[in-house]
């Protein structure tokens, strides 16, 4: 079998604006990659859903949305990286819906249950990283 991920930097960011609203019926929609190239200075939003289906097209209706962060460092965001705010665990990244690319992506992240901005204790400048998940050895 060959592997087609190696290593990567962690991808770091802050937060530039934190929003406080949810939604049962967004009607999001999954990208069919399973990762994004991010460059330094890009904004992107931050959504938060317990949907799991990672199906390209699947439609995404429960959702709670952290904020926008702006890009610290360029890297690459795949799905199952980890997300950290301010050192704790938020979720893992679901995939990506580009309803407002180019302008920016929401990036989806998987947690238990749908969690805004201010449920998670976000302000403006903490720090968010999208690192790998570290995969046990067997």
């Amino acid at each position: 079998m060959m592997l087609e991920d190696g290593d990567k930097r962690a991808v770091g960011s802050r937060v530039v604006k934190v929003l406080v609203h949810r939604r049962d019926d967004r009607g999001m929609s999954l990208e069919p990659y399973a990762s994004r190239c991010v460059r330094r200075g890009e904004v992107h939003e931050l959504v938060t859903t317990d949907h799991h289906d990672t199906t390209p097209g699947a439609r995404v209706d429960r959702v709670a949305f952290l904020g926008f962060v702006e890009i610290a460092n360029a890297g690459v965001i795949d799905r199952g990286d980890e997300v950290w705010c301010d050192g704790g665990l938020v979720g893992t990244v679901l995939g990506f819906d580009a309803c407002h690319h180019p302008n920016h992506y929401n990036i989806l992240i998987s947690t238990p249950t749908p969690r805004t901005g201010p449920e998670l204790g976000l302000r403006p400048e903490m720090g968010v990283v999208f690192s790998p998940a570290v995969v046990p050895a067997v």
